[in-house]
């Protein structure tokens, strides 16, 4: 019998000659295996819900808390989404082939950049179904393979997604081999899977910050890592109250389980009296825990039904993912900068302020993927970017930051046209 080892070696094999024929597969082809993907999300949805619910008993037999169990439930509305999300990619330019750059040297000679796909690209990824579709669907379009490896905890759900995809693929006439994914959850495939090179290009995990550690550490393989959201707001001197209200009650609350929601709320002294007991009461009624400093205590202990706990150090640069911020108050825009940079994961951080000059040096100074003036931070995601869906979320400064695109997994290369130019 084949080993899961030489299961997914032969994968590999499969994903690297496919990926030599997607290079050159048509934009219509390929639009048309996406709509039929689109298409039969919808048609098979009760298959895929079978699958769904699953891994549903299993998450809540592992023990696994109500905000991680939002992250793997598939329903009826969400698949709705998922398939229009693709739609949106089919509607995207084909980024395959586009010609930028060109001019003309002083020695006569055309030159200029011909984008081409990366080739194969590896997604490691945990808790999230839908990934296995955004995924693909933005792999197949710039004209890449993928070989795709779920969690445990949402296994079936994405091998019922992939399945339904790769009959899709199969149906519109794609390159087989384009699409796979490994059925296994044994752990050492992991690590056989990190280390191969010659078959893989790209490797993108998605998960929490144990899984990107492995990858990072572990790989042979360039990496795009992110998606560990430590997400400040920051409530300036100057900060429309109903905005604060507004923006920060949306970044916490409307998904706390994902990366671009809202984990530390800043705000400045000279606020704290008139706004943040508005924030906070907003935030209770949707039984958010908050973990203040000294000040913000003070400021909010006698005030009825607030969840209260003392911050310790931990709380500051720690992500959430759950019904749970901190508050932390500054005496200054510098003093909110510094926290930042100290505590931020470079993934999406806000400003809440009138002040122009304020706004413009936060946006200025802050590092991160995204930064925002006066809006929250759930704003951080491929579809909301208008990119379709979105591979991941890179936190690093080389090739892609922030929500990845068709773009970003390409690359490209030089095309030269000369005359009989020659080397003097």
């Amino acid at each position: 019998m084949e080993s899961v080892i030489q299961e997914l070696e032969k994968k590999g094999k499969v994903a690297r000659v496919a990926a030599k024929r997607l290079a050159f597969t048509s934009a219509t082809t390929k639009n048309k295996a996406l709509g039929k993907i689109a298409e039969s999300i919808i048609d098979r949805k009760d298959e895929i819900l079978t699958a769904n619910r699953i891994d549903l008993e299993y998450a809540e037999s592992s023990g696994i808390n109500k905000t991680m169990l939002d992250r793997i439930m598939l329903s009826p509305p969400r698949l709705e989404a998922i398939s229009g999300g693709v739609r949106k990619i089919i509607a995207l330019p084909d980024p395959v082939g586009e010609i930028f750059d060109m001019h003309i040297a002083e020695n006569g000679l055309m030159i200029g950049k011909k984008r081409v796909p990366l080739g194969v690209i590896g997604a490691i990824y945990e808790s999230r179904p839908n990934v296995t579709i955004d995924i693909s669907a933005l792999c197949l379009k710039s004209g890449n393979a993928v070989i795709l490896r779920s969690g445990k905890d949402s296994i079936n759900s994405s091998i019922a997604l992939a399945n339904i995809a790769q009959e899709a693929c199969e149906q519109a006439g794609l390159v087989t081999g384009a699409l796979q994914i490994i059925e296994s959850t044994e752990h050492t495939l992991v690590n056989h899977m990190l280390k191969m090179r010659d078959d893989i290009d790209l490797m993108i995990p998605r998960g929490g910050a144990g899984l990107i550690k492995i990858v990072r550490e572990n790989a042979a393989m360039p990496v795009i890592a992110g998606g560990i959201g430590v997400c400040h707001t920051y409530v300036d001197s100057e900060a429309d109250i109903d905005k604060a209200v507004s923006i920060i009650h949306n970044a916490k609350v409307q998904r706390p389980s994902v990366c671009n929601a809202l984990d530390c709320i800043l705000i400045h002294e000279k606020v704290i009296k008139t706004h943040l007991p508005i924030i906070a009461a907003k935030l209770a009624k949707d039984n958010v825990e908050l973990h203040c400093d000294e000040k913000s205590m003070d400021t909010l202990r006698f005030i009825p039904l607030l969840t209260l706990v003392d911050a310790v150090e931990e709380d500051w640069g720690k992500e959430y993912l759950s019904l749970i911020a901190s508050i932390k108050v500054v005496s200054s825009l510098d003093e909110a900068l510094a926290h930042i940079d100290n505590y931020g994961s470079g993934h999406s951080e806000a400003i809440i302020s009138e002040n122009y000059s304020n706004t413009m040096r936060f946006i200025s100074e802050v590092d991160a993927a995204s930064v925002y003036a006066n809006a929250s931070t759930r704003f951080t995601d491929g579809e909301q970017f208008g990119l379709g869906a979105e591979i991941g979320i890179s936190t690093q400064k080389f090739h892609a930051r922030g929500p990845m695109g068709l773009k970003e997994v390409t690359s490209y290369k030089w095309i030269i046209f000369g005359d009989g130019q020659i080397v003097s």
